[in-house]
């Protein structure tokens, strides 16, 4: 009697485990244009953290986040057209339909109260997320991103830098990549993103940065008004007062010894960033009300 009654403890306690945040269910919606996305959706909460990955990656980037912020958040991390597990069909990948990626999923699990998590190229299609998602969207959050909305790239740089990575894309990548870690990063982590976003499909990889490169943020900054917190390495200066022009609330965190994928260097310092910037935007939420 007393193991039967071990037994159903152990049973129960495994059930509300899956209950939790840390099973996450896998989904798909199709976006706009009729190209399948494919996300995961773990925990529960009235706030819903959409995280949205970079160039070349997916949603396995979020790793790191996903178990520790389903315990208090609904959290949603999405493959955008052409990568993960999402959908190859578009023939052009702008940044504009990227972020009607992110807002169909959005509007498929009817969220109203939403933070936006962008890293890199991530940070562009969040900003166009939050353009399709009118008083749904609390804020944003960028990762290693926005270090200055302004273009300042000519476009013989922008063309130069794009040929390489059109003439040789698996060599190309794997040094462009390893450039965005420090010295003294992870050797296992630096050449399993190498390897990783190197294997991306070149077509698509150079038509998602083809136009981010051509991609102006301005326009769509003055058409939302949400604050904007981004938490970056110091590996690359950031325009502050240049970019504080565009977003009024705008707030850029530093963390130290890390490279462009932060969030995967330092889990614990990048997560206890995450945790005040999203208490932030809440803050500023609930004080508007």
């Amino acid at each position: 009697m007393k193991r039967i009654c071990f037994f159903s403890i152990v049973f129960l306690f495994v059930l509300q485990c899956l209950s939790r945040s840390v099973y996450a269910r896998p989904d798909k919606v199709k976006s706009i244009d009729g190209v399948e996305i494919s996300f995961e959706i773990s925990g529960e909460g009235d706030v819903a953290l959409v995280f949205v990955h970079g160039w070349s990656c997916d949603k396995s980037y979020w790793k790191n986040q996903v178990d520790l912020f389903s315990k208090n958040y609904k959290v949603i991390t999405v493959d955008l057209a052409g990568h993960g597990q999402s959908g190859l069909e578009r023939e052009d990948y702008k940044v504009e339909f990227f972020g009607e990626d992110v807002a169909a999923v959005v509007d498929y699990l009817k969220l109203n109260k939403v933070v936006l998590i962008g890293h890199s190229m991530g940070g562009a299609v969040i900003l166009e997320a939050a353009k399709k998602l009118p008083g749904k969207v609390i804020g944003l959050i960028g990762v290693d991103t926005y270090q200055s909305f302004k273009d300042d790239w000519t476009s013989e740089q922008k063309e130069g830098f794009l040929k390489p990575i059109k003439e040789n894309f698996v060599s190309a990548t794997q040094g462009f990549v390893r450039s965005m870690f420090p010295q003294n990063a992870d050797t296992v982590l630096v050449n399993k993103v190498a390897e990783d976003m190197s294997s991306a499909p070149p077509d698509i990889a150079v038509s998602s940065m083809r136009n981010l490169f051509y991609y102006d943020p301005i326009p769509t900054l003055e058409k939302i008004d949400l604050p904007v917190v981004s938490i970056n390495c110091d590996m690359y200066p950031v325009s502050i007062e240049e970019n504080k022009k565009y977003v009024k609330d705008y707030e850029v965190k530093f963390m130290k010894g890390v490279g462009h994928f932060l969030m995967m260097e330092n889990r614990d310092e990048f997560n206890g960033l995450l945790l005040e910037s999203i208490n932030k935007l809440l803050s500023i939420e609930e004080y508007e009300k």
